[in-house]
């Protein structure tokens, strides 16, 4: 799988970087810090998954999300964000989202998330605020 990791935050994402590494079937091609960069990136790269915060610089991860949709529609998006507020979750999810990751779960959601992103299935983080997320055709993780 290869993966367009766009986040802003320099030590978030190396941790991400991190994660990613543990496992070998994933492959970080780049990098990208802004909205602008990663609309971008997708189009040249055409990566398979585009792991993407919401609040980026010149351009918010939404819409460079929409962007990306219409540019590169094969490529998943999953938001990897700190927003946890559920009706961004159903915004991001309503543009096309695969995954919604909220960072403070990242070390334990975004491996799986990825996983059940190749099994064609969307994932959701537990944590978003809000009445919850449910939705046959977005699991949420398991604690």
């Amino acid at each position: 799988m290869r993966i367009l990791l766009v986040e802003d935050f320099k030590p978030y994402r190396a941790m991400a970087k991190s994660i990613l590494r543990t496992n070998p079937n994933l492959d970080l091609i780049s990098e990208a810090e802004d909205g602008v960069a990663a609309v971008a990136q997708a189009q040249q790269l055409k990566p398979d998954v585009i792991l993407m915060d919401i609040g980026l610089p010149n351009l918010n991860g939404m819409a460079a999300a929409r962007r990306i949709r219409d540019l590169v529609p094969f490529s998943k998006i999953v938001f990897l964000t700190q927003e946890t507020d559920i009706e961004v979750a159903r915004e991001a999810f309503s543009l096309g989202a695969w995954g919604y990751v909220v960072k403070n779960r990242a070390a334990t959601d975004l491996l799986p998330a990825l996983a059940s992103i190749m099994r064609g299935k969307r994932f959701v983080s537990r944590g978003l605020s809000g009445d919850g997320f449910a939705s046959p055709t977005v699991p949420q993780a398991a604690d």
